[in-house]
């Protein structure tokens, strides 16, 4: 309906330069938006506003003219001045319930579009480290990365979700001695346990399993174990490979698919880090200090400038990123998405700085702002009140895979997602698993339910219905019933802002609200009632209602049951 406003608009401002009323040189940009009175209409523009310049009019007056030149319409009952000079569009009710029969002809399709065009966009998320289980901040990344790949594609774009596996460096070291000391039978009680080792149960695990030399399948790599605690290559190996399964059964587990696993080691072994470094000499942006190699990343921003090779030789962090995105570059990203923990926010800058000195030198024209970055804050997980802090399998921290088992996966999904990602987030699993209205899971699954069960009773009846019966819409006059018709025709503009802002927790907002209407107008209004118009029509109204309430939780990984 917006976009029909907007042609309406569009036509009377061409009849006005083309008569002289308006100057033929101006370049009006038509934005439309929803009023949250609906005694001001139900659709609004400034578009008056936006021209009084440079007509040299009075808003209120192009207001007036532009209304007077709207070709007709039959889904408009009037449109009139309000205020400085909003334009205010009245809908029909035809028109108003008109999104009742969009839904139900669309179905599953009912939001989605073809912004994105099919260009390609990459969301990199999650990224662990193969040294443990993954924490439940991790699961934060995994819920909002993969709603964000879920909305693109329903947004027309060709999505590649990506896991980036950090499997080379002082960690993985780590990771490797800890494994090697509980294969010789030592614990973190013994003088001889590595400094900074991993101390969960897990890695008795991978010991164990690497000296009974079991075979392990991780996506692309088969590794067995060769049994020898002396052997620190073989056990590194292993303990990767075992930790990189373990964390793609949690993924599974979650919901969760990659189409591309990606290692930092492979950056090494094939040259990028080196040629990426040599790029940057090239590039002018660089210099020796100290014994060290410096990027000049104030050049593009940044409050000092950044170590890329330490005088003790080793690259720091960033440089491997760096090379890592010049090759997401290279495979044709149009877009790319990092979503990653807000720890992450100091290599934003150093990142892009290395990505356009590259860039500038190679003339390879990388937008400033690329990639985009969306930084999720901490999870604090509580119980009975109190804050859950570990699990014994991980030994420092609270697992993904602790959370989905004792809430469910719909519920650790929608609880990870429902704020916005630079919010801290407070999980309370009492919340999650309770079965009442205060469980916005519930409560909107709920809804889904309810409306699948109305359905079920209609045999009972000897009633029937199906989308050929929504032909009796004007009936729906109860101003519940605008309310839910007005908000199912938000949905689609909702998922384009959604994709458009990495926003998926507007989502999820959005299906509370709704099911909050729907639970009200289904309290207060009886559904299967003898008058068969009537009840047709509202059986329509609530089968849209449940239509739009599967979209949106399918876009956030959330199932919809049909009892409950």
């Amino acid at each position: 309906m917006k976009d029909h406003i907007a042609e309406l608009i569009n036509a009377a401002l061409n009849t006005l330069m083309n008569n002289g009323d308006l100057p033929a040189d101006v370049e009006p940009r038509v934005t439309i938006d929803r009023t949250k009175d609906k005694a001001h209409g139900d659709l609004a523009s400034n578009i008056a506003m936006t021209l009084a310049k440079a007509a040299k009019k009075s808003p209120r007056d192009i207001a007036q003219l532009i209304i007077d030149a709207l070709p007709a319409s039959e889904k408009l009952t009037k449109a009139e001045i309000a205020g400085p000079g909003f334009i205010n569009f009245f809908l029909n009710e035809a028109a108003t319930t008109a999104v009742i029969k969009d839904i139900l002809t669309q179905g599953e399709n009912f939001g989605r579009c073809n912004n994105g065009a099919g260009k390609k966009v990459q969301v990199e998320f999650v990224s662990a480290n193969p040294t443990g289980p993954l924490h439940v901040g991790h699961g934060r990344g995994a819920a909002v990365g993969d709603s964000l790949c879920r909305l693109l594609a329903a947004n027309g774009w060709d999505v590649t979700a990506e896991f980036y596996y950090n499997d080379a460096g002082q960690q993985i070291n780590n990771l490797a001695s800890s494994v090697q000391a509980r294969c010789k039978g030592l614990g973190p009680d013994d003088k001889s346990w590595p400094q900074d080792g991993y101390q969960g149960d897990y890695i008795i695990d991978v010991a164990k399993s690497y000296m009974a030399q079991e075979t392990i399948n991780a996506e692309d790599k088969h590794v067995v174990g060769v049994g020898d605690a002396d052997n620190i290559d073989a056990i590194r190996e292993f303990a990767v490979a075992y930790l990189r399964r373990e964390q793609d059964l949690d993924l599974k587990a979650f919901g969760v698919d990659f189409d591309v696993y990606y290692l930092e080691s492979a950056l090494y072994a094939d040259g990028d880090v080196e040629k990426t470094v040599q790029h940057l000499i090239d590039s002018g942006h660089s210099y020796e200090k100290d014994g060290a190699l410096w990027l000049k990343t104030t050049d593009f921003g940044d409050d000092k400038d950044r170590v890329m090779r330490k005088s003790e030789g080793g690259y720091t962090y960033f440089v491997p990123d760096v090379a890592y995105h010049l090759n997401k570059w290279q495979r044709g990203f149009e877009r790319v998405i990092n979503e990653q923990g807000a720890d992450h926010h100091s290599t934003v800058t150093r990142v892009r700085a290395g990505i356009q000195a590259v860039s500038q030198h190679q003339r390879q024209n990388i937008p400033t702002d690329w990639p985009e970055y969306v930084l999720h804050q901490m999870v604090m997980v509580m119980r009975g009140g109190e804050e859950v802090k570990i699990s014994k399998r991980a030994g420092s921290y609270l697992t993904i895979r602790d959370l989905i088992d004792e809430v469910g996966k719909d519920a650790t999904r929608y609880f990870l997602v429902a704020r916005a990602a630079t919010s801290q987030l407070t999980f309370d699993i009492d919340l999650a698993i309770s079965q009442s209205n205060d469980n916005p899971v519930y409560y909107i699954q709920y809804a889904h339910a309810r409306v699948c069960s109305m359905q079920r009773k209609l045999a009972d009846h000897g009633w029937s219905w199906s989308a050929d019966h929504a032909n009796t819409l004007e009936l729906l006059t109860e101003d519940a019933e605008k309310s839910l018709l007005n908000k199912l025709a938000a949905y689609p503009e909702l998922i384009s802002h959604a994709a458009n802002n990495c926003e998926p927790h507007i989502v999820a907002n959005y299906l509370r609200e709704l099911a909050g209407d729907f639970h009200s107008y289904y309290n207060a209004h009886k559904m299967l009632i003898d008058d068969n118009n009537l009840r047709n029509a509202r059986l329509s109204l609530s089968e849209a209602v449940r239509q739009v309430i599967k979209n949106g939780l399918s876009l956030l990984g959330v199932s919809a049951p049909t009892a409950m």
